[in-house]
């Protein structure tokens, strides 16, 4: 990087952090206004700010490895988290689920499903400690990945370069709130459209690949290997049932590819229907209705589709340059600075890299301040406090934020590459905590002391597995291990406790109106309701069947455009608009302009 290029970073880091300390006085009336903008923020803002908290560096260069070592096989072993197949379940149904609560946090959401009385507070208590958790994980992963990018350019030592962008976006997320985050997201999101538009053009113009080709995939001893791939397999739009992969290298564990991929879909589908937490969920407590948490799903997930092509032109000029260079690049996790440091002009440069850094700073701003709400309001105001001023709770909110980011950043120092901790928090960590998700919607029998085993069981072991559990070991164990150990303590915690109280329950159900085994609650409510509520679960579950596969053409549709692949492009185009028709009558002409709560 050139003088210009550190002066055009520079300015867009004062701009950001300006931004939000002017929000400041928005942002600090209450924890209302502070993380949920007091519910008065547009659709398509907050679809815009998802947008770009999911574009993360850390994720875009594991991505942009998958992508090179694998072709797009590696967006089907994303399918495990990295393309965000969630959005489809929470567009549909599960966004709007989640807005009727009319709650501020997913713990605050436990007292809503499970009453206030004891069995409701110990599954806010751990509701709130694992989401803490799983926030300081994720920042932990942001650490990572940014500091390994950031440093690459800056010459620096990762931490010390996490560090420094960590500092510098936590100055204007303790300051402004989710107000700050959301409009400096936006704004960041501008300069990462930029940046998808330049890199794609610029692969489109430059890269023209030959039928076969040399790339690099990582060893569990810690070297990489040279592999040989071929055009057609490179860039082949359905996942094959194999792959050939080096027995010692680390994606040996994806060459029983089929079942891999059905495993992760199967994954997917139950995360999907459990919902989610953290930032995510956020914006739909934060929308204003049932139509907006539809609308704002939409368009964050069009926006999304943006991510891959820019992911395929990272991968493709990588590809390039071992071609032109001669020289193979070795680290998959490299190519992502390797490409920006060889191919794009001075000035660009600076643009792209800041590009690339506001993309880490709105995963970071957004997953730090939604982590702090469960400090402030489920177990501070709620349980340590309850007559807390205004001003204290703000004082809260903003150490909550310091204390997680501090643990969060001497926990990076454990971590040997992004792929480890993101393999963890999505196949691990995160498999200890759906089962009980997914069962809080489904079936009324479920109480919130097994929710509360449940999740600290699972917890407990996919902690203990990364503590003392074999190196190497295939992810699908890892889910299986976490996943099983949260079921037994669900049934346990359920079967050996009293069902939660029917009126509780049925307010929920009146409310919220899942669909699941809910018969003795739904036999005490008129025929023309339920003929209502039936009408609209049926038109639910059909358009999740729908829009999870018009999800994933949409993304590789746009991959295949960027790889210049037109015949796959036609294919695609052709299901494709047959999956949007289906949506557009199946789910979109239906979405409520109100929340209502039937009677």
């Amino acid at each position: 990087m050139t003088t210009i290029d550190y002066i055009i970073v520079g300015v867009y880091l004062i701009a950001i952090v300006g931004v939000g300390l002017v929000l400041q006085r928005k942002a600090s009336s209450g924890i209302d206004s502070y993380f949920l903008g007091n519910r008065k923020l547009p659709w398509w803002v907050l679809g815009a700010s998802g947008m770009a908290s999911n574009t993360d560096v850390a994720g875009t260069m594991i991505n942009t490895a998958f992508i090179y070592a694998l072709g797009t096989k590696g967006f089907f072993i994303e399918i495990r988290g990295g393309v965000t197949l969630i959005m489809a379940f929470l567009m549909i149904f599960m966004g709007k689920w989640n807005r009727r609560a009319n709650v501020m946090t997913l713990a605050e959401w436990m007292h809503f499903r499970f009453g206030s009385g004891k069995e409701g507070d110990y599954a806010r208590i751990i509701s709130a400690v694992s989401s803490i958790i799983m926030t300081i994980a994720m920042v932990t992963y942001f650490a990572v990945g940014a500091g390994k990018f950031v440093g690459d350019f800056l010459g620096i030592d990762p931490h010390l370069a996490a560090l420094i962008m960590i500092v510098l976006a936590m100055i204007y997320t303790v300051a402004s709130g989710l107000y700050g985050v959301v409009w400096t997201d936006v704004f960041q999101g501008v300069l990462i459209f930029g940046t998808i538009l330049f890199i794609c053009g610029l692969a489109m113009k430059t890269v023209v690949l030959p039928n076969e080709f040399m790339v690099s995939v990582p060893l569990n001893s810690g070297g990489f290997q040279e592999i040989k791939a071929t055009l057609t397999e490179w860039t082949r739009i359905s996942p094959p049932a194999k792959m050939n992969m080096p027995v010692d290298s680390q994606y040996s564990i994806y060459n029983f590819f089929g079942i891999a991929i059905m495993f992760y879909l199967f994954k997917v589908t139950l995360e999907g229907s459990s919902g989610t937490g953290g930032y995510m969920i956020q914006r739909y407590f934060a929308a204003r209705n049932d139509r907006e948490a539809g609308l704002l799903s939409l368009f964050w997930t069009f926006l999304l589709s943006f991510r891959w092509p820019l992911i395929a032109s990272f991968a493709m000029l990588g590809v390039y340059y071992g071609i032109t260079t001669g020289n193979v690049i070795a680290d998959p996790e490299l190519v992502l600075p390797t490409v920006i440091r060889t191919y794009i002009p001075t000035g660009v440069k600076g643009l792209l890299v800041a590009g690339l850094m506001a993309a880490a700073m709105s995963t970071f701003d957004s997953t730090v301040n939604a982590g702090a709400a469960y400090w402030v309001k489920d177990l501070y105001q709620t349980y340590m406090n309850p007559q807390a001023t205004e001003k204290t709770l703000m004082l809260h909110s903003r150490l909550a934020s310091v204390v997680i980011v501090i643990l969060a950043v001497l926990l990076s120092y454990t971590i040997r590459n992004i792929n480890d901790i993101w393999g963890w928090i999505t196949m691990g960590i995160g498999s200890g905590l759906f089962i009980p998700q997914l069962l809080r919607w489904y079936w009324w029998r479920f109480n919130g002391y097994g929710f509360a085993l449940g999740t600290v069981l699972g917890m407990v072991v996919a902690l203990l597995n990364r503590a003392i559990g074999p190196v190497g070991l295939p992810e699908y164990y890892s889910f299986l291990i976490a996943s099983g150990g949260s079921l037994v303590g669900c049934v346990l915690g359920t079967y050996f406790t009293q069902p939660t109280d029917a009126k509780v329950l049925d307010n929920f159900y009146k409310v919220t109106r899942p669909f699941g085994y809910w018969n003795p609650v739904r036999k005490s409510l008129p025929k023309n309701v339920m003929e209502k509520v039936n009408a609209e679960n049926k038109r639910d579950i059909l358009s999740t069947f729908i829009a999870v596969p018009w999800q994933v053409v949409l993304f590789l549709f746009g991959m295949m455009i960027v790889l210049k692949q037109w015949s796959h492009v036609s294919v695609l185009f052709i299901i494709l608009a047959i999956l949007s028709v289906a949506l557009y009558f199946n789910w979109f002409r239906h979405l409520s302009t109100e929340v209502k709560v039937e009677e």
